[in-house]
């Protein structure tokens, strides 16, 4: 009869002799201290990964349809989405522009970190002061500025006029493009703003005052700025009707409790990581995201375990990423992070896994993260490998709240950089943000994007090891048409499964696991496609 089996910690490595134990750094341990090489383990290859191309969920009973089914879900602990669908952190991706239209549409932008401190803490004050229930800090003009330095003003803040103040908040008057539509644009450089603004005594209100209200002052005086004083006279916020109609054309938009839309920003937790926090901090960020390849190092947990025990952060949630196991989901979760980022290489324009021979396939890395997150109430967002809607009610069912997409918004209107025309066909610049181009430094610009995957101390461009490449996607067209398209695949994936809600499928959803043959009849084949359909491309 054959004897007990050992254990693989217990067993004796081959050529040692038992009871001598093996030399560990030069000291010999006892064989039950040693430890055993992975390839003498008693499973070297481990569990099987899986990714999305490896599974379906199954159709089950349903009485959904797919236009009442509910898309609302968590992003972190404490901020809440209307669609699980947020922009990559990335220089080709999500600028104040991308992060402006995501957050109308229900989810939200994630400034990526490879600009200076002050330009992207620009981007995020861009966003929050965008679209506001009351701008509680308004941009204002001095009545001696020109007419020049007023026009450069409203132009970057992408407003049609400004409230004039003096000594700091006194108001006095109001400018706007109705003051100087018809002036020769060669007077500018020479008139001030006192000159053609129109003075006090204005339309104003109070603060606090009802929305109610305040529409009523705007529309029963035709106003489209009503300035908001205090007893004496000084500004104190500013409501424009821009923002009703906005808040009518986007009902279902991301917003803070003072109305003003929502966004995140990515730091790093080395050299100036937490003088970016705090700046961006300052600036109105919702979210930092803690934006490094590994998420498993002492160095993220440490800024992360510091970011909450920041008393002026206190209002921000912190995100850490990425993650790909159960214990690195656990460590970002003893740390205190209100959400967690998953997936180690499975972007289109990621290299890790083959450079480094490092990573977990997305469904099986999402699942294993899951594992840590539920129990402990924290909220996931899968972070990369999407190619087709569908993937996204399978990212949920497998333990993800939300999702993180770059290459599917890299070629929409709202993404930064031009188009570029390849035979006739339209395309976008996509690099991945370990590539060559975003962590050299050159043509005078620094890149801040290296230590994410740890190379900050790499002192040339020559030594430097990519983890990413650069390329292009197809031109896609403006945003609210891909952010239609995808969640419209994810109400059709509720209506198969029989789920009015993301809790609900995350309890319904079923997986069934296919081969490559099961792949192969999944995709359109055994035909010459004509016509491409919006929302898909092989």
């Amino acid at each position: 009869m054959k004897g007990p089996r050992l254990s693989s910690r217990n067993r004796t490595a081959p050529g040692s002799r038992r009871g001598v134990g093996r030399a560990v750094d030069g000291k010999v341990l006892p064989v039950s201290e040693a430890p055993v090489p992975t390839a003498l383990s008693e499973d070297p290859f481990g569990f099987v990964g899986l990714t999305y191309d490896d599974v379906l969920l199954l159709p089950g009973s349903t009485d959904v349809i797919p236009s009442e089914a509910s898309t609302r879900t968590r992003l972190s602990r404490r901020i809440e989405l209307e669609t699980p669908i947020i922009s990559a952190a990335m220089d080709t991706v999500t600028t104040a522009k991308m992060a402006i239209q995501m957050a109308r549409l229900g989810g939200m932008g994630v400034m990526h970190r490879n600009l200076s401190i002050a330009d992207q803490a620009e981007n995020v004050d861009l966003v929050k002061r965008s679209e506001s229930g009351m701008i509680t800090d308004p941009v204002t003009v001095s009545p001696e500025a020109t007419l020049r330095e007023l026009d450069r003003l409203c132009g970057y803040y992408k407003v049609s006029g400004l409230p004039v103040v003096e000594d700091g908040t006194r108001l006095v008057g109001i400018i706007t493009n109705r003051d100087t539509r018809y002036l020769p644009e060669s007077d500018f450089d020479t008139r001030t703003v006192r000159e053609v603004m129109t003075p006090m005594p204005l339309v104003t209100g109070r603060v606090g005052m009802p929305k109610e209200e305040a529409f009523k002052l705007l529309a029963s005086n035709k106003l489209e700025k009503l300035p908001l004083v205090d007893d004496q006279g000084a500004l104190s916020g500013l409501i424009t009707i821009k923002d009703f109609t906005k808040a009518e054309q986007y009902p279902r938009s991301t917003k803070d409790d003072e109305g003003r839309l929502r966004v995140g920003a990515a730091v790093g937790f080395f050299g100036d990581g937490w003088e970016r926090a705090m700046t961006l901090v300052e600036a109105g960020v919702d979210a930092l995201f803690i934006d490094t390849a590994n998420g498993h190092s002492q160095g993220v947990l440490d800024m992360i375990a510091r970011l909450k025990a920041e008393p002026s952060a206190a209002h921000v949630d912190v995100i850490g990423g990425q993650a790909a196991t159960r214990q690195g989901a656990q460590s970002l979760i003893d740390a205190g992070a209100d959400g967690i980022k998953v997936g180690v290489g499975p972007g289109s324009i990621c290299t890790t896994r083959v450079i480094a021979g490092v990573g977990v396939p997305q469904i099986t890395a999402i699942n294993e993260s899951a594992k840590a997150a539920i129990p402990a109430g924290v909220p996931l967002i899968a972070d990369g490998g999407l190619q087709h809607s569908g993937e996204i009610g399978k990212a949920l069912v497998a333990g993800a709240d939300s999702v993180m997409v770059g290459s599917l918004l890299a070629g929409t209107d709202e993404s930064p950089g031009d188009l570029i025309f390849i035979n006739g066909k339209q395309f976008k610049a996509y690099r991945g943000m370990g590539s060559l181009g975003a962590m050299q430094t050159r043509a005078g610009n620094t890149s801040f994007s290296k230590d994410r995957y740890f190379q900050a101390d790499v002192g040339s461009n020559e030594k430097l090891i990519p983890e990413g490449i650069e390329g292009q996607v197809p031109y896609r067209g403006p945003l609210s048409s891909v952010i239609h398209q995808l969640e419209g695949g994810l109400r059709q994936t509720m209506f198969y499964t029989g789920a009015r809600s993301i809790e609900e499928i995350k309890h319904k959803g079923r997986f069934v696991r296919i081969t490559s043959a099961g792949l192969k009849e999944s995709h359109p084949h055994d035909i010459s496609m004509t016509v491409e359909a919006p929302n898909y491309k092989r």
